[in-house]
């Protein structure tokens, strides 16, 4: 930070910024109201890697089915994988059921008000234990997420790159973050990250704490935060098995609870490998015997963190009855399973070619 600024200085410029055009959130508390720590961190969990105009009606739809933690405690496992489906990051889902477990049975239904004892819990780590303790608590804790860590990165220039500077910049937020108003400057910084200190074309002049913002005085606010070089994606493939019966019900399966997916439903898939696929090889991993089996044109493509998979598809019949792992799913109940983005594809790939029902609008929503 410039030495010309003091924390105070900062914090209060930046709060008076705050208190005229704060963001109204479906999650958060209006100004003089008490945050509900149940929301926070069910807001918090879901915007992590996701947007919040994609976060809305995810949040709206849980909080109606599960209007507090111990609800949410009480749900079975594949009712909460189901309404995450198309959320993204499914262990996600997986830990916001046992945390809100942990929460019921260790805590009393409370949530622990300390970053140390929320970041026991799981699913929650530094940013998330910092965001609860502060906003629903109003503890001085550093809630630095990607929207904080541009905002500082440019105020301080800090020349280390993400993601080796995080721990630099949450030093920086720290000693900032004032008591009271913790949860208030929180939620100031992420919303001066998300309207004003944009990734390309930052407001400089609609900044509060313009006037002392190095990469500003610089010229080079955009070069900031620096990113390490991007490692190139690798590149994995699979065929996906689209079996139904006579009567219309397709074949699907439960992934295993660990790994990618985890516990979530899928047309079953060869496994995905960095090489083609050998047809004969693919059959090797037919769920069921099947008849008419035969490809479908077009290629599915997603992109996962670490790697992009293109899946081509494999039609086919069988009245055969399901492998232990797997079950017939009746066409018009497909739309209610616990489908992940990369499977609702497969879904909307097969409509197209007139082999499915209209299960599933563009947006991917049931």
């Amino acid at each position: 930070m410039n030495p010309t600024a003091s924390p105070d200085d900062f914090a209060a410029r930046l709060l008076r910024w705050y208190a005229r055009h704060r963001r109204v959130l479906p999650w958060r508390a209006l100004a003089g109201e008490r945050a509900d720590p149940y929301r926070v961190w069910l807001s918090e969990i879901m915007l992590q890697q996701t947007t919040v105009a994609t976060v809305g009606p995810y949040f709206k739809r849980f909080l109606e089915r599960w209007p507090d933690v111990a609800a949410l405690a009480a749900a079975p496992l594949d009712d909460v994988l189901t309404e995450w489906a198309g959320l993204g990051y499914y262990a996600r889902a997986r830990n916001l059921h046992k945390c809100a477990i942990a929460v019921v049975e260790s805590h009393g239904g409370r949530f622990p008000d300390d970053e140390a004892a929320l970041r026991t819990l799981p699913g929650i780590g530094a940013y998330t234990a910092g965001a609860i303790a502060a906003i629903a608590f109003d503890r001085p804790a550093p809630a630095v997420d990607g929207n904080v860590e541009r905002v500082i990165a440019r105020h301080a220039r800090v020349e280390t790159a993400l993601p080796k500077a995080k721990a630099e910049i949450a030093a920086l937020v720290r000693p900032l973050v004032p008591s009271p108003g913790a949860g208030d400057f929180a939620q100031a910084m992420m919303d001066l990250g998300a309207m004003i200190c944009l990734p390309r074309g930052p407001l400089c002049d609609r900044c509060p704490v313009a006037a002392d913002c190095r990469a500003r005085a610089a010229g080079d606010p955009e070069a900031f935060p620096r990113k390490a070089p991007k490692k190139a994606r690798p590149e994995r493939h699979g065929i996906a098995f689209w079996l139904r019966r006579p009567d219309g019900a397709v074949l699907v399966r439960r992934r295993p609870e660990q790994g990618l997916l985890g516990g979530m439903t899928e047309i079953p898939t060869t496994p995905w490998l960095e090489t083609l696929w050998d047809a004969e090889d693919a059959l090797g991993h037919l769920p069921v015997a099947a008849t008419a089996l035969g490809p479908v044109a077009g290629r599915i493509e997603h992109v996962f963190t670490h790697f992009r998979l293109t899946l081509t598809v494999l039609a086919g019949t069988s009245d055969r009855p399901a492998p232990a792992d797997a079950r017939w799913c009746p066409a018009d109940e497909l739309h209610a399973q616990a489908l992940p983005t990369l499977m609702r594809k497969v879904v909307r790939h097969m409509e197209k070619r007139g082999t499915a029902g209209p299960l599933f609008a563009e947006d991917g929503s049931p």
